[in-house]
């Protein structure tokens, strides 16, 4: 079996060269680092709306790829600021049952100034049915 990687037309793809949004391989999928920016590259404020738009992103992702949200086994969260509450509100939108496995890490700084949390993510497909 060969690695994949996976695209969505809901999600803007990196320039060539750069990196890969999201590979899969025997069932194990890995998405990189999601950040709100739209597929005209504008960003919502908020920690609620940013996070909202950035799960929708690695949904529509692992759906590409023929899974679910709950195949999702751990992600790492990186913030400019300590909204937790507004965060897990918005993760609560997208993931039911058992939580993944998640690291909470504080940053100076993102690679846009208006972005204030960035999330990568590991999963299994099929692994949370």
């Amino acid at each position: 079996m060969k690695m994949q990687t996976i695209h969505s037309p809901k999600v803007i793809s990196p320039p060539a060269g750069v990196k890969s949004n999201c590979k899969v391989y025997n069932g194990q999928i890995f998405i990189s680092g999601m950040t709100a920016r739209d597929l005209d590259g504008k960003c919502p404020e908020g920690m609620y709306e940013q996070s909202r738009a950035l799960f929708q992103k690695m949904k529509d992702l692992i759906e590409a790829a023929g899974g679910k949200m709950n195949d999702i086994i751990q992600i790492t969260i990186f913030v400019t600021e300590m909204s937790v509450e507004e965060f897990w509100r918005a993760r609560r939108e997208f993931f039911t049952g058992d939580f993944p496995c998640s690291t909470w890490v504080q940053v100076a700084a993102l690679a846009r100034q208006d972005l204030i949390v960035e999330v990568n993510a590991v999963g299994f497909i099929g692994a949370g049915e």
